[in-house]
């Protein structure tokens, strides 16, 4: 019985979609998906960025409606700037102007939504709530809200949340990066990996940054870093029971999610989640940068005793979704606000910026965090772009990319201006990719892209931390910087170069 009320409640609940969607028609400028796509792929060839803020009131309604219908709001006071990136971690949004400022928002769009749909209720207007950031969520229908908005001196942005442009040309969105993490099959020891104590496996390009001799320094000892991924399987217990084995002793793990539940008409529906990785990027990830090194034959994480916290905020690699959006912006507000965390990893993005990811990035920036992220590799969601994805450009980011043995470009990862530092691995002759752990077993995985990149340059950053702990993070920014091969001169495509660990721990 309760699924047939549901299935009743949804058919109304559409049926009125349609006809609100049959009046709006009649009165607002109608700009299709081509259009909008079209304008998106222009200010990409042209700067390599898109953002909404120069989008018309037209275009932001009818993306709102090819997608969820979820807006993502900036708010401010109306006395206050409108850049507020370096006091946005000093703002509480519960007290004075800004709750008053956030209160006089919401009644504005509530009242011009019932204009629409008088059976509209208010609870049903913020789809996802917010605690920290000057943000709000929230579900639009009237194109005469997205008009009053932008009118009402409150707003800093208005985006819709969960739109993307298809890609340019004819191929078929991939599954971003969830292949479920197998073993790989074939590996062989000399050529894949070395045999290092007691029982572990060091993969081929370790060598090739000097890791091998930087763990005589420092193994990553008292960091914490963040994983912000697709989670972490519940079904390896390398990162479980196992997560202290061999020479990786006295570190925590803690796996969390920040994904929100799916919703419908910004009503929550289905199962909340949980921090399991069904996909299996995200444990792919973490094993890169963290895995012990242990008695089990598996492969080792370049800071193999470093603290670890992965959180799920992602289904997969493309942020294409309003929730994940919104995961990933409160994945880093968690970073933010946890003094045992320094450093951050991310692997995931999206080809249209999001300001709330920015305002997010902002605050755990402002905080102290050194924050990494990928550069890009193509997917189908990316086909026809080939330049640093976002939030990889944004300035407060250290954006990796990954090259092959002879320092060329991997077959799909992106590069651009934007990129700081470059990781060696892809094989020239095979294509072989990095080791690191899979869901399940104590056989390795492999894993490539700009993805493993980042997570092994944040491993690099926390063997560098732990040698250093009183440093701040400008220091062991400058010291990576300067243990890289292009240094003192950045290159065009691959920042300052790959990192030399030994140079970086003398």
């Amino acid at each position: 019985m309760k699924k047939l009320f549901y299935s009743a409640c949804v058919a109304v609940l559409l049926l009125q979609s349609c006809q609100n969607r049959a009046i709006q028609s009649e009165e607002t400028p109608t700009v299709d998906r081509a259009s909008i796509d079209a304008t998106v792929w222009k200010s990409m060839d042209e700067t390599g960025k898109f953002d909404w803020s120069s989008a018309t009131p037209a275009m932001i309604w009818n993306a709102l409606n090819l997608s969820d219908n979820v807006l993502s709001v900036g708010f401010k006071p109306a006395n206050v700037a409108t850049d507020i990136s370096t006091t946005i971690d000093k703002i509480d949004i519960k007290q004075g102007e800004w709750a008053t400022a956030k209160r006089t928002l919401l009644e504005i769009i509530y009242q011009e939504e019932i204009k629409l749909n008088p059976s509209f209720k208010r609870e049903h207007l913020e789809v996802f709530e917010e605690n920290t950031l000057p943000v709000v969520n929230v579900l639009v229908k009237n194109y005469s809200t997205v008009v009053a908005l932008r009118n009402s001196g409150l707003v800093r942005y208005a985006e819709p949340m969960g739109y993307q442009p298809k890609a340019r040309t004819p191929i078929a969105k991939s599954s971003s990066g969830c292949d479920g993490n197998p073993a790989q099959a074939g590996l062989v020891a000399g050529a894949d990996y070395t045999n290092i104590s007691p029982n572990t496996k060091s993969s081929w390009n370790h060598p090739m940054h000097n890791i091998p001799s930087a763990w005589t320094k420092s193994t990553g000892a008292g960091v914490g870093v963040m994983v912000i991924d697709t989670g972490m399987s519940d079904a390896q217990d390398n990162f479980g029971s196992q997560f202290n084995q061999g020479n990786s002793t006295g570190r925590t793990i803690q796996k969390l999610v920040t994904l929100p539940r799916p919703t419908f008409l910004g009503i929550p529906t289905g199962p909340v989640e949980t921090p399991n990785d069904a996909c299996g990027h995200g444990t792919s990830m973490a094993g890169a940068l963290a895995a012990p090194r242990g008695t089990d034959g598996n492969a080792v994480g370049i800071a193999y005793n470093c603290n670890l916290v992965t959180v799920r905020a992602s289904q997969d690699v493309f942020l294409d979704a309003s929730r994940e959006i919104k995961g990933v912006s409160d994945a880093y507000i968690l970073a933010g606000n946890r003094t045992d965390i320094k450093i951050t990893s991310m692997s995931l993005g999206t080809i249209i910026s999001s300001s709330q990811i920015t305002d997010a990035i902002n605050y755990a920036s402002n905080k102290g965090k050194m924050i990494f992220c990928a550069g890009g590799t193509s997917f189908g969601w990316s086909a026809g772009f080939v330049g640093v994805i976002f939030p990889a450009w944004l300035p407060q980011v250290n954006a990796v990319t990954g090259v092959k043995e002879t320092f060329t470009k991997c077959d799909v990862c992106h590069q651009g201006s934007e990129i700081d530092f470059v990781v060696h691995m892809e094989k020239n002759s095979n294509g072989r990719h990095v080791l690191t752990t899979a869901n399940s077993t104590n056989d390795p995985a492999t894993v490539g892209g700009s993805s493993v990149a980042t997570a092994s340059c944040a491993g690099m950053a926390a063997l560098i931390w732990a040698k250093n702990p009183t440093w701040t993070r400008a220091q062991v920014l400058s010291r990576m910087q300067s243990s890289a091969n292009f240094f003192p001169n950045k290159n065009g495509n691959f920042g300052w170069g790959a990192i030399d660990m030994n140079k970086a721990l003398l």
